[in-house]
């Protein structure tokens, strides 16, 4: 586990890009003793892209010209300045190669010769565009028009106390050892004084084709042709983190863009999914394409340099980029992680019917070896964790973050022995939950059948994600997990040991780690292959999910206000318990208790001093609700809210008139999850039972048992507090819907309609003729 974490993103900017600076220093050195692969990239994924500091920007000719070439598009190039500014200002190293020089000299020089062209030519417009506008040669395009385009960035540039330098240079100074020595050290020193280097080729110069020296000198098999091999030379030489190579499109696309069908390739690994590519004609504009620039980021890539191909044209986009956003196309050499968020849903849907296939007995096998695996592993699991602790700790996670997020041997045999009875389960598909006799001969049977896709979000919490992934295989569901960053290896190593156990009966895609917030916003709009999203955390997550999920129905809880009611008839010792189990247990469970009421008999007793003994002891702090603030002489502080979902050793207390002054509190300010009620009276519990709107309501009995391992659900997916569906714990039983079969012998309605045949509907033992196993056994792919 090389490199098992890096800086996060802060406010020193300054010293981020320089942790990285060491990093490459000492990499550069292990490479030379042949410690290192050089083939694997040091930006291995989005997130590291914040930790570059030497970055290349290539920006080309149909970005920073008008359309048709009609001279520079000031306020684009402006913005980009400005954005290339702040990555400087941050402490990174930036350096440019710009194209645009022929086309702005070109526009200009073509407006000097209309100006001098005689009246008679001028009465032939038509020939005169056609020839006189790539008439002017080349070379003296590119000389007149690098002077104008440099003053440019030169006068951009000083706006930002920001010094510019222009370097020209030919294929000969990449091809002769002396002249690229030369270059580099240039390049370095420009670097290391702040200021931008801008590099074009010298095109007044430079011939258009390679001679056959100039291939063979190019031994590592690229040539200079254009400003993308250009700056992919350019990146290997100083050692760049990163290659920005800018362009008018979105990135790499399957086909060309405007082709119906073309998708945007978020991420891209050249050896695993370039035939996944069909280049169309190249730009109109400029002397590269998307084939070449997908070449020159490929063999950058190889030289150890970070590349993305993106839009100029987006509004920040650079500095969006660098934050680790997902706009364009990412390179990388990680086989399987180029994978695009609609074939990672795809292969998750196949490895659904394959699981659907398998006998329980087989899924059975797959779980149990899940569970062996944590304990097998344990050591492994617990120093990823210890990364995730140390890192959390670092970056000043909340203290109810941190409690969720640790694991521990006891954790690790808890879960096992959850997934044992998972996998006691397996035969939950096919099993027929209604039969009926349509008519003589016509049989309709309705039997389970798994949901298809589940996407499950889940924050700080690494040991759910066993569960969930146990869930789905005995439920025959593929899944695609996301889980909080703060839990980014050990989520990363348990997905590999839920992967390697269910290998050797179906596609390890089955089950799949998301690793970032863009992917989960692009899976929400794929409806056609996800089924359900299962969002597990805090409040703005939950409603950030139901609000971007469109199409895909979403089955959770935003909030875990709980409430327990210790009734005027409660047996106060009882109470005592339950309210610690309640509240200190595990004080940043969805289930334990925020708001505690009390009947107002029990204000002023001995019995309310206790219960602040009770909780001060337990150093939870206690806010009071308004009728208590006026009910007793030193209240606490008062509450801000009755409705807040604490997640901490915090609560509110409230004084109610009688149990139905605490149902309407509840029922108004309960966020249906679990509420409960401590009282000997058992016509009073009846009513509390019966009245409270939430998912699970409970007598004498602490909130905390709220919960699916608790419930012998063997673990859950998430407690919903919807309608619809499921609702509480949601283990096996709601990851399942039910398919309709029904089975004849050349029936038609016709028959029916003419009254040749009539329905009976009779009822039918579930039993008969070994329905149990026929959805099954007619599964096929």
């Amino acid at each position: 586990m090389s490199m098992l974490f890096r800086y996060g993103y802060s406010s020193l900017n300054r010293i981020k890009p320089l942790n990285t600076f060491l990093k490459r220093n000492q990499t550069s050195l292990a490479h030379k003793n042949g410690i290192i692969n050089s083939k694997k990239s040091l930006i291995s994924s989005r997130n590291d892209v914040k930790d570059a500091r030497r970055i290349i920007v290539k920006l080309g000719t149909a970005l920073i010209t008008r359309e048709n070439e009609d001279g520079l598009a000031i306020g684009r190039l402006a913005s980009i300045v400005e954005q290339v500014s702040q990555l400087q200002n941050e402490g990174r190293q930036t350096l440019l190669v710009t194209s645009g020089a022929v086309a702005f000299g070109r526009q200009v020089l073509h407006q000097e010769k209309m100006m001098t062209m005689t009246m008679r030519k001028s009465l032939s417009p038509k020939d005169i565009l056609q020839n006189s506008r790539y008439a002017i040669q080349r070379q003296a395009c590119a000389a007149f028009g690098q002077k104008g385009l440099m003053s440019f960035y030169e006068r951009m540039f000083q706006q930002y106390n920001i010094g510019v330098a222009q370097v020209l240079v030919t294929k000969g100074d990449f091809y002769h050892p002396n002249s690229r020595k030369n270059l580099q050290a240039t390049l370095d020193e420009l670097l290391n004084l702040n200021i931008i280097p801008i590099l074009n080729t010298n095109d007044a110069v430079a011939p258009f084709t390679d001679t056959d020296a100039e291939v063979t000198a190019a031994k590592d098999g690229i040539v200079i042709n254009d400003n993308d091999s250009l700056a992919a030379r350019l990146a290997v030489l100083i050692s760049a983190d990163l290659l920005l190579i800018m362009s008018d499109v979105n990135g790499l696309y399957t086909g060309p863009p405007d082709l119906e069908g073309s998708r945007l390739l978020h991420t891209f690994c050249p050896k695993q999914d370039s035939e996944l590519i069909a280049f169309g004609a190249r730009s109109k504009v400029g002397t590269g394409g998307m084939e070449s620039k997908v070449k020159c980021a490929s063999w950058a890539l190889d030289h150890n340099v970070g590349v993305i191909i993106s839009n100029g044209k987006i509004d920040k986009g650079i500095l969006n980029i660098m934050d680790g956003k997902q706009i364009g196309t990412f390179f990388t050499n990680i086989p399987n992680q180029s994978l695009s968020v609609d074939v990672q849903a795809v292969k998750a849907r196949d490895g659904s019917r394959f699981l659907q296939k398998l006998s329980s007995d087989q899924r059975k096998s797959i779980i149990n070896k899940m569970a062996s695996n944590l304990i097998e592993y344990s050591k492994d699991i617990l120093q990823a964790n210890k990364l995730d602790l140390e890192q959390a700790k670092k970056a000043g996670l909340k203290s109810s973050l941190v409690s969720r997020l640790g694991l521990t041997e006891k954790k690790l045999l808890t879960l096992s022995d959850g997934l044992q009875q998972i996998a006691a389960k397996s035969d939950i598909l096919g099993q027929v939950v209604r039969r009926t006799r349509l008519a003589d001969g016509l049989i309709l049977k309705q039997i389970t059948t798994p949901i298809g896709v589940l996407l499950v979000i889940f924050e700080s919490r690494p040991d759910s994600l066993p569960q969930i992934a146990a869930l789905s295989i005995c439920s025959g569901n593929g899944l695609l997990l996301k889980g909080g960053s703060e839990a980014k290896y050990s989520n990363e190593i348990l997905t590999k040991l839920m992967q390697d156990a269910i290998e050797p009966y179906v596609p390890r895609e089955t089950i799949a780690l998301i690793n970032t917030r863009e992917q989960v916003s692009d899976l929400l709009q794929l409806g056609k292959y996800i089924d359900l999203v299962i969002p597990r955390g805090s409040n703005e997550l939950v409603r950030s999910i139901q609000k971007q999920s469109l199409q895909i129905p979403v089955l959770g809880h935003a909030e875990g206000i709980c409430h327990v009611y210790i009734d005027k008839d409660a047996d106060l010792d009882m109470a005592l318990r339950i309210i610690r189990d309640s509240k200190c247990d595990y004080p940043s469970a969805c289930n334990a208790m925020e708001t505690l009421l009390i009947h107002k008999d029990l204000v002023r007793t001995s019995f309310f001093e206790l219960l602040i003994d009770l909780l001060r002891l337990e150093k939870v702090k206690v806010y009071s609700g308004p009728r208590l603030a006026i009910m007793i002489p030193f209240p606490p502080p008062s509450a801000t809210s009755l409705n807040v979902e604490y997640g901490d050793l915090q609560c509110s207390i409230e004084v109610v008139d009688d149990v139905k002054d605490a149902i309407d509190h509840i029922n108004k300010f309960s966020s249906n999850h679990t509420d409960s009620i401590v009282t000997e009276n058992q016509k009073i519990a009846e009513d509390f039972l019966n009245n409270v709107d939430s998912a699970c309501v409970f007598h004498n009995v602490s909130t905390r048992f709220s919960d699916g391992y608790r419930f012998g659900l063997g673990a859950e997916v998430g407690i919903s507090t919807g309608r619809i569906h499921a609702r509480g714990p949601v283990g096996i039983e709601g990851l399942l819907t039910t398919k309709w079969i029904v089975e004849g012998h050349g029936d038609v309605v016709a028959d029916y309609t003419d009254g040749k045949k009539k329905f009976v509907h009779e009822s039918l033992k579930l039993t008969e003729n070994n329905d149990k196993k026929i959805y099954a056994q007619q599964m096929t792919i």
